[in-house]
């Protein structure tokens, strides 16, 4: 799916978790590298449950910054299908389905379809390596599913030359051997026995478990051939594999598994094992790192700026031209006001504004008359004035045309004389002076795209829907704009989609299979937006029509976000109905108000945004919505939720509302420069509780640039 405006979006700050086990390894007075893993080019790998580790144990290695994993792998009875990302270079987290080849859903749910188990897997690095203190990492599996799986860790790695030893004490499925008494029991009897918590359906926190019963050793050695694609793997693992969920033990000949690992390039990982003493192991992880994804640009260079000046330009529309082409700003007014010359607008390519303003400032020094002594950009969207930057004319010392031989003036010069400053529409109107351009801008676009539904982690296994997508808009004016975005059907296997889940809500979203079953060409937005400067803190924005795919209705957002703070807040309102399964114009009974209120913070640390969101669900729930990601340097961003309401026990499979999304800048894979985004989200299961209306536009998206973020390092960074 392609998005006009990426949310902004980012996740939580680090926890600190304090376990009272100390782990030694006997390495005696060798000496080992003490370089922290995102400085060490030594390869780590995911195990068969995905996150780093050896085969079937974790181990306190962490992946680089931004990895993203996808890991597949067969041990009999059990496949994987593992996602793994490292938001921070201390913490971990993934899902997991876990496909039990000898188990079934059950007949009369999904016939002889296989048991699909769902987990959530966290690890957390403790201490770092340092010249005789090893890592160490705590981590959680399964913790917050089912508990099929369920297992606590602490864990620590020491290397010694090509050599990686890992020694860990795991409890719950990695340490059912129970071999050592639990050391935990001085704390209280609380440790001494594991309870088998029942957790229904999944979805719960299986926190009476935590660090409970006798635990098990578990550990082992990594090597890395000379030959440097080849990485070698020896563990002891803690399971003994006589209490495997839902009463399915296995065989196991030996502790000791030994694997191997071949990196065919530095995305693809081939693997294979021999486990439990008499089982193979195949499986291959393909990995991305989404903080360095970035592509050469072979955008047109800057345009030469001419020695001198007074070159008055005699076409102001070519110099709009000009500022679209080359600096990618789509200017509606240009005005000469004293000394100044103002380009009102919008940007378009560079998602950089530096590199949009020094561009441009070449294009307007070429034309501007010589008393001209400042360019003033007042950014624009949808209506909104939402902040102005001020840039001398003065020229930048890479230009040598433009500098004396014997100047002194340095870069660090021209940022001080730079300024950003809000905007409002009364001192955009109240400014004086000559407009020497004038444009409405494109009153009509479209824009033809791929789409993908899907849906997976149900009887009915892996679900898809591949579209066509048009998107049109038509503006009445500044403020207002129709949208519509129809989708073809092109491909599409929903004729599988047979279980409805028992649900004592209404059924708001669970109905999701027979919108996409039924729908060839459908209506997905249908929708007049009109916006409003309210003051000059305060945003709005009210819409009625085709809302997305399921709902109709209308609605409004009222947003308070002052310049270049941490903190806005906002509050939307919607009143709905229920579209009929074919996605054309007929409405189904179902009615409801929803809304929300919520409050978006910039942490200042690592570049995440809490979202915390407190209101009405479409199924009559009440309840709250925590929302946290981080936005890497390459401009993705990465982050999960989680949403809770009142529905207790009828929410069913699953307990509560949860999922992850990536929004990536089109950029990163292509050699132009773009500010369009693509943008993916999955989620475990899709249920009737904590399900929020899909509006397609959202203010704190519209008013992305009262925020200043990395402009200043984005300035360092800018060419001249």
């Amino acid at each position: 799916m392609i998005d006009e405006r990426a949310q902004p979006n980012r996740m939580l700050g680090r926890g600190i978790v304090i376990v009272g086990v100390t782990i030694l390894l006997p390495l005696g007075a060798t000496r080992a590298i003490a370089q922290s893993d995102a400085s060490d080019n030594r390869p780590v790998f995911q195990s068969d449950f995905g996150g780093v580790g050896l085969l079937q144990t974790p181990t306190a290695r962490m992946a680089a910054l931004g990895e993203m994993s996808l890991t597949y792998d067969e041990v009999d009875p059990y496949t994987h299908y593992a996602f793994s990302f490292q938001p921070f270079e201390w913490f971990e987290a993934g899902f997991r389905y876990t496909e039990i080849e000898n188990r079934l859903f059950g007949r009369s749910i999904a016939g002889d379809r296989d048991y699909l188990d769902k987990g959530v897997d966290l690890k957390l690095s403790l201490v770092d390596e340092g010249r005789y203190m090893p890592t160490l990492a705590v981590g959680f599996r399964d913790f917050g599913g089912t508990g099929l799986f369920g297992s606590e860790y602490v864990v620590a790695n020491k290397r010694w030359h090509d050599f990686d030893f890992s020694l860990g004490l795991g409890w719950g499925y990695l340490g059912s051997r129970g071999d050592i008494g639990n050391p935990l029991r001085v704390f209280g009897d609380r440790f001494a026995e594991r309870i088998d918590e029942d957790t229904g359906q999944g979805g719960d926190f299986n926190i009476k478990q935590l660090f409970s019963g006798r635990p098990s050793l578990f550990g082992g050695i990594q090597y890395q051939t000379p030959y440097k694609p080849l990485t070698l793997q020896l563990e002891y693992d803690g399971n003994d594999y006589e209490t495997e969920p839902l009463d399915n033990p296995q065989e196991q000949d030996s502790p000791l598994n030994i694997g191997a690992r071949f990196r065919v390039n530095d995305n693809l990982v081939l693997s294979a094992a021999w486990e439990r003493g008499n089982t193979a192991m195949l499986g291959a992880t393909l990995s991305v790192n989404l903080a360095g994804l970035s592509q050469p640009k072979s955008d047109a260079p800057p345009v030469a700026a001419k020695p001198g000046t007074g070159h008055h330009a005699d076409d102001w529309s070519r110099v709009a031209s000009d500022l679209s082409q080359n600096a990618g700003i789509s200017a509606t007014r240009i005005t000469r006001d004293a000394d100044s010359l103002i380009v009102e607008g919008q940007p378009t390519r560079f998602r950089s504004m530096p590199e949009a303003e020094l561009r441009a400032n070449r294009i307007l020094h070429n034309v501007a008359d010589s008393d001209i002594q400042k360019f003033r950009y007042r950014w624009k969207e949808r209506g909104f004035y939402l902040r102005e930057d001020i840039l001398p004319r003065a020229p930048l010392p890479e230009d040598p045309l433009l500098v004396a031989p014997e100047s002194t003036f340095s870069r660090d010069d021209y940022r001080h004389g730079v300024a950003s400053i809000t905007s409002s529409q009364s001192r955009a109107d109240s400014s004086a002076g000559e407009t020497v351009y004038e444009s409405a801008g494109d009153v009509f676009s479209w824009n033809l795209s791929p789409g993908l539904n899907q849906n997976y982690g149900g009887p009915d296994g892996y679900l898809y829907q591949i579209l066509a997508r048009l998107d049109t808009q038509l503006k009445t004016d500044e403020h207002g704009w129709f949208s519509n975005t129809l989708a073809y059907t092109l491909l599409d296997n929903f004729d599988k989609f047979d279980y409805i889940a028992d649900s004592d809500l209404p059924r708001v979203r669970t109905f999701v299979g027979r919108y996409l079953d039924e729908t060839d060409l459908g209506i997905y937005n249908l929708q007049y937006t009109r916006t409003a400067r309210l003051a000059d803190n305060w945003f709005g924005m009210a819409y009625a029509g085709y809302l997305e795919q399921m709902y109709a209705g209308a609605g409004g957002e009222v947003l308070y976000r002052p310049f270049n703070s941490n903190v806005a807040f906002g509050i939307d309102a919607n009143w709905v109905k229920q579209r009929e399964f074919d996605t054309q114009f007929g409405l189904r009974d179902y009615e409801t108000w929803v809304g929300n209120a919520t409050a978006y913070v910039d942490t200042g640390f690592k570049d995440v945004l809490a979202k915390v969101s407190v209101g009405r669900y479409l199924a009559k729930d009440i309840g709250a919505t925590f929302d946290f990601s981080r936005e890497f340097d390459s401009g993705v961003r990465l982050g999960a939720y989680a949403t809770f309401t009142d529905a207790g026990d009828d929410y069913g499979e699953g307990g509560f509302d949860k999922g992850i999304y990536l929004s990536m800048p089109l950029d990163v894979f292509f050699n132009k420069s773009s500010r369009r985004y693509a943008s993916v989200a999955w989620r475990p299961l899709t249920r009737d509780g904590g399900a929020k209306l899909a509006r397609r536009y959202s203010l704190y998206g519209l008013t992305d640039q009262r925020a200043l973020g990395d402009y200043w390092q984005d300035y360092e960074d800018a060419g001249p």
